[in-house]
């Protein structure tokens, strides 16, 4: 019986109901618009900040501070401690091993070039350029600094890990001299030396690249008389957001945790989190959290859930007002159907219900059209400002429900007591 009374109330009040549905479907259509493209360009934003860097520094236990002022690097301490490159895998090697997605030793140090009866004083950086490293269960695994570096640019060819190739900074090659193609000689520690190749130029690079060899890490080993170590590596992980927990952390300390805690950071793909376990993994390091990437990541997170929450709650003020008035024009209109309603015996929060089904039946088929034309409109909008198609966020539709269902509720609520204080016999007798 009640849902032929709501099947025919929907169906007489035509238009009302359209209405009441085109107030559902705008504020569907303006938040799945504005998830689809926030969601996506968060994303993207995000990824892209992920894929500027490292965020995560992994030092041996107990080194010391160097400063590098032009060509020289000057060490406070004379001892320098460094990690086992056997070891490296390790970093690989811990429970949240799939977020890692690039990392890349690096081993420094003072060289001397000698080219042509001229000599010349200069930084050398021995990394991995795009080496495969065999991981337990993962055979395939390449990194290097084309992986962690995506938006270095070369000019002339990226130097094999397997070669005695080297490639010059930016600033280095201009100060220099030097060109592509050209054979020079490096002479390192215990006056060892070997003839390379310069194959390419690294443009757009940081500072700590610019004005140095970049060599495979095996030359810089053989250069340096430090076979098979290394003295620092940056790692690319990808991670969760931070919250209250990992804030807590930041400023404490994890000693400061309960159990519960401890347990929940963790456990949770936090960059704090997963320096932590490498610390614990690989032997002799200590791992230092780089939060520069981290808390743009965490802020732009931030900067899009505020909006989304303003816009939301914006939203449903506006939306529960109209279907608010609409409601009321409907209950003037219906009163003799409440009165006799009353009379057969149904209380205020039966008829209420009948009201509240009809629009939540309308604000559910609303926002259903809402997420499908929201999400056309932000792919048209995304392609006429980006250059492409965005990934659809699905997880709109859900949320086009909740909020549709939201403001009929709502909507429905405010009249109420107009419902309640309907007489009987007053509108039966067209008072």
């Amino acid at each position: 019986m009640l849902a032929k009374i709501i099947l025919n109330s929907i169906f007489k009040n035509k238009i009302q109901k359209f209405l009441a549905f085109l107030t559902c479907f705008l504020a569907t259509l303006l938040l799945c618009i504005m998830l689809n493209i926030t969601l996506s360009i968060g994303n993207e934003v995000t990824e892209q900040l992920k894929s500027y860097g490292s965020n995560i520094l992994v030092l041996p236990k107990g080194s010391n501070l160097n400063i590098e002022i032009g060509n020289e690097i000057y060490e406070p301490l004379k001892n320098k401690n460094y990690l086992e490159e056997k070891n490296l895998y390790m970093i690989k090697d811990i429970y949240w091993r799939n977020n890692i997605t690039a990392l890349a030793p690096f081993l420094d140090g003072k060289i001397i070039i000698k080219n042509n009866n001229k000599t010349m004083k200069t930084l050398l950086y021995g990394t991995y350029f795009s080496k495969a490293i065999k991981i337990k269960d993962d055979d395939d695994f390449v990194t290097g600094i084309q992986t962690l570096y995506p938006y270095l640019k070369v000019e002339g060819n990226w130097a094999k890990d397997d070669s005695n190739e080297i490639m010059l900074g930016e600033d280095l090659a201009k100060n220099s001299k030097f060109k592509i193609g050209e054979n020079i000689t490096l002479i390192g520690e215990n006056n060892i030396s070997k003839e390379v190749k310069i194959v390419g130029i690294l443009l757009h690079t940081n500072p700590k690249m610019s004005n140095k060899i970049i060599a495979p890490l095996h030359l810089a080993q053989e250069l340096l008389d430090k076979q098979g170590l290394y003295s620092s590596a940056e790692v690319r992980a990808f991670t969760i957001p931070e919250s209250a927990l990992s804030e807590k952390v930041r400023r404490l300390g994890e000693e400061k945790l309960d159990q519960v805690e401890y347990d929940k950071w963790y456990c949770s793909a936090y960059v704090g989190s997963i320096a932590s376990q490498i610390k614990d993994e690989l032997p002799g390091s200590d791992v230092k959290v780089l939060n520069a990437i981290s808390d743009a990541q965490n802020l732009i997170v931030k900067k899009i859930q505020s909006l989304m929450s303003i816009t939301c709650i914006i939203c449903i003020i506006i939306s529960s007002i109209a279907i608010s008035s609409l409601m009321n024009s409907e209950i003037h209109r219906r009163k003799r159907e409440i009165g006799l309603l009353k009379v057969l015996g149904a209380d205020t929060f039966q008829i209420y219900l009948i009201f509240s089904s009809e629009n939540l039946i309308v604000a559910f088929i609303a926002a259903i059209f809402g997420f499908i034309f929201g999400i056309g409109i932000s792919e048209i909008i995304s392609l006429n400002i980006f250059g492409y198609f965005i990934d659809i966020a699905f997880i709109a539709l859900p949320l086009s429900l909740v909020f549709a269902g939201l403001i009929a509720i709502i909507g429905c609520l405010i009249p109420i007591r107009h419902i309640s204080n309907l007489s009987p016999v007053e509108v039966l007798y067209g008072k």
